[in-house]
């Protein structure tokens, strides 16, 4: 690897990511003293379920561009992604608005409004992620960066102006919706992906294409899947044992515990993707690029997660309001799992360059149990984030061992 070239890439990358989560960071502390804790809540459960059906709605196919540059396979890719983004939204808003009705606890805040608009925002969400993967297959790193900032900056500045017009939720709500759609317009028009096929049903050029890839659907899906619940799963969980409240005071954590994880992993795994793809494919192995990646995710994640570990009460106090200490103690808790989430989720795309995503599915099915049985038997909310913390921690530390022998190409076959 090319030290010079992956930082090069790295920092186009880091450009965007920073103008991405600039507005969004720097509208948190006047989000969180315009709308209460409860109100954030609804509105992160809303976007969770967003998160975990967006990932359903591609099927995974947007990383397989990454290995098939070829202008018909991706363009064949988009009309797949187009396909099944728009079933997946129906059925998302039509089984949230079923279990809204049966009085399922996780949505029974969420009103009828957000929950007939959360197939839209799976929509948008499936076909930005498509459409970016594009841009990396492509190293169109610049481009892509800068669709990320227009999608961002206007997700913060509509819910700014939505909140000071009184419109709470709905606001949150609205502005995710008009941000979502300013991204992908933006990256349409910068990259000039494919236009995909549209059509009832999928031809038999589509259907090949979906069989010759069945490892991302068959594999990669139910891992990521689980892997995006398990992400969401105490927010949902915490919502229904101790109420709204304090699902908002975790739902701040999360966000800003995964800034790190936007800002930087993100986009060391955007160039860690082109580089471990190519060592692969010449070497053999990629243990070059993996040694080099995971040096630079231990220097950059070790600063942020001390200064959590130290200081995240006062800092959540002082920055959020008062009302937010609570959460500051909860991201004190959490600050060792953030740190190992850094250097873990980049490296782990070394399952899919070497086709070991079963191994992955496994671990992402244990890491699921786990999750369930952290939040399901202690008493307080305390009790519980500490030991999703340690459980979590001790299975991120097998991932890690387990991907470095993947990168090695040594893995026994799965």
């Amino acid at each position: 690897m090319s030290v010079p070239g992956f930082w090069k890439h790295v920092m186009t990358v880091l450009g965007g990511a920073l103008g991405a989560q600039a507005m969004p960071l720097l509208a948190a502390p006047l989000i969180t003293r315009m709308c209460g804790p409860s109100e954030l809540g609804a509105f992160s459960v809303w976007l969770g379920v967003v998160t975990v059906s967006a990932i359903a709605a591609t099927l995974r196919l947007e990383t397989a561009m990454i290995l098939d540059h070829g202008p018909q396979q991706q363009r064949v890719c988009f009309s797949v992604v187009f396909y099944t983004a728009s079933i997946i939204a129906i059925l998302v808003s039509c089984g949230a608005l079923l279990a809204h009705a049966l009085g399922l606890p996780a949505l029974r805040q969420q009103s009828w409004g957000a929950l007939v608009i959360v197939g839209v925002g799976t929509w948008l969400t499936a076909y930005n992620q498509t459409t970016l993967a594009y841009a990396t297959s492509h190293k169109a790193f610049g481009k892509a960066a800068r669709a990320k900032v227009w999608g961002a900056g206007t997700i913060a500045l509509t819910q700014l102006l939505f909140l000071s017009l009184g419109a709470g939720e709905a606001g949150l709500l609205a502005g995710q919706l008009i941000g979502l759609a300013t991204g992908l317009l933006s990256a349409t028009l910068l990259l000039r992906p494919p236009r995909p096929q549209l059509a009832w049903r999928l031809d038999d050029e589509e259907r090949a294409y979906l069989m010759r890839h069945h490892k991302f659907w068959s594999f990669s899906l139910p891992s990521n899947m689980l892997n995006a619940l398990v992400g969401q799963m105490p927010l949902f969980l915490i919502g229904m044992r101790h109420g709204a409240v304090a699902a908002g005071l975790y739902a701040l954590t999360q966000r800003v515990l995964a800034a790190p994880i936007s800002l930087l992993a993100a986009s060391v795994l955007e160039v860690f993707k082109r580089e471990s793809v190519h060592e692969f494919q010449t070497l053999g192995n990629c243990q070059q690029a993996y040694r080099y990646t995971f040096r630079a995710l231990t220097i950059l994640g070790l600063g942020p997660a001390l200064l959590l570990l130290l200081f995240s009460p006062q800092l959540f106090a002082t920055v959020f309001g008062e009302n937010w200490r609570p959460a500051g103690k909860l991201a004190q808790i959490l600050a060792p799992l953030c740190f190992l989430n850094f250097i873990a989720s980049p490296l782990s795309y070394v399952f899919f360059v070497a086709g070991k995503q079963k191994v992955d599915l496994i671990w992402q099915i244990v890491l699921f149990c786990m999750t369930l049985c952290a939040f399901g038997f202690p008493d307080t909310l305390h009790q519980s984030v500490l030991c999703y913390t340690i459980g979590y921690s001790a299975l991120y530390l097998v991932y890690l061992h387990m991907s470095y022998q993947i990168s090695q190409n040594r893995l026994a076959t799965a």
